[in-house]
């Protein structure tokens, strides 16, 4: 039950976070790129990490651990 419920909140919030990043207007890039400077490319990295991968993860828990 506990896994299910996990599962469940890493889809949600996986998707939350990919639909937050990439639906104009929610999340303002060029300022992201002059506080961010060179490490702006970094936003993609914690974006990916926080956004498909949990998605990917969730959904795979819920898949394989019935």
């Amino acid at each position: 039950m506990i896994v299910k419920i996990v599962g469940i909140f890493f889809v949600v919030v996986g998707t939350v976070i990919s639909l937050a990043f990439w639906v104009p207007g929610l999340i303002n890039r060029d300022h992201l790129r002059q506080i961010m400077g060179q490490r702006y490319p970094m936003i993609y990295f914690i974006y990916f990490t926080n956004g498909p991968l949990l998605l990917i993860i969730g959904a795979a828990i819920l898949t394989f651990m019935r």
